[in-house]
């Protein structure tokens, strides 16, 4: 039997998804959970890993086992041996041909800043924050140059293990929601930091501090050093993959808007 898990995780107190023999994950967290309910040791293969610090609102893992249980079973089993901050929001039968990692077609990330002057409290390490006022609209312009598929070696982390830095953004937003500012990103596949790094390259766009047209001559030069800073993970949601409809796998999308499209 291969079955697939969406999940949901705060990762503010693990070094990030992958298991690690010196820090505490979430993968070991989730493999501990599903082989007490298999009864049977489980590894899981998710949808793409994320680092130290950041979040999921609906990231997909699977697992093969041998063990007969009901969808139902495995998500409130699972639940049962995980921490309050991870949790299994459904399980589902999946064909053996699918792979959470490699039949996703597509993957979709979130930054949040709260823009204010003070920190908050009781948003602390779910966002992050920047005290100076930005200009929304001026970051979505620039963002734009980066739509379609480009070699992203200026926004990506010096220690990216990926073999080249070629990728296809479909689609950047920055918008404003009250003290909100949020820039959503979907693409075929990110980098390491990919994200983190076009952020922080926006941000300085946003307090006026480089032109608008700068991000696109950022991104021509295929130099890391040209690029703004790397943003802090707290604000990084990894959204969730998009898969093909034959595997009947709920899309983010969905669950998001079902949710009120909010995190908070």
């Amino acid at each position: 039997m291969k079955v697939a898990l969406l999940l949901e995780y705060c990762g503010t107190r693990y070094s990030g998804w992958q298991r690690q023999h010196h820090a505490d994950s979430v993968q070991a967290h989730v493999e501990r959970a599903m082989s007490k309910v298999a009864d049977e040791s489980i590894a899981v293969v998710c949808s793409g890993r994320t680092d130290a610090g950041v979040h999921a609102w609906q990231q997909c893992a699977h697992f093969e086992t041998s063990a007969t249980r009901e969808c139902k079973a495995w998500v409130m089993g699972g639940n049962a041996h995980l921490p309050a901050d991870i949790s299994i929001r459904s399980a589902h039968r999946v064909s053996d041909d699918f792979h959470a990692r490699y039949r996703a077609t597509g993957r979709s990330y979130r930054y949040e800043i709260l823009n204010l002057p003070a920190r908050s409290a009781l948003r602390h390490k779910r966002v992050a924050v920047v005290h100076t006022t930005l200009d929304a609209s001026v970051m979505h312009r620039a963002a734009q140059a980066l739509i379609g598929e480009h070699d992203f070696s200026s926004f990506r982390a010096a220690g990216c293990q990926a073999r080249h830095a070629r990728r296809e953004l479909t689609s950047i937003e920055v918008s404003r929601h009250g003290a909100k500012v949020v820039v959503q990103l979907s693409g075929n596949a990110f980098l390491h930091n990919m994200v983190r790094i076009i952020t922080g390259s926006l941000i300085r766009v946003g307090h006026g501090l480089e032109r608008e047209q700068w991000i696109a001559e950022v991104l021509a030069r295929r130099d890391r050093k040209c690029a703004g800073v790397t943003a802090v993970p707290d604000g990084l949601y990894f959204m969730g993959p998009s898969y093909p409809a034959e595997f009947e796998l709920p899309d983010w999308r969905e669950t998001f808007e079902h949710a009120g499209s909010s995190l908070f």
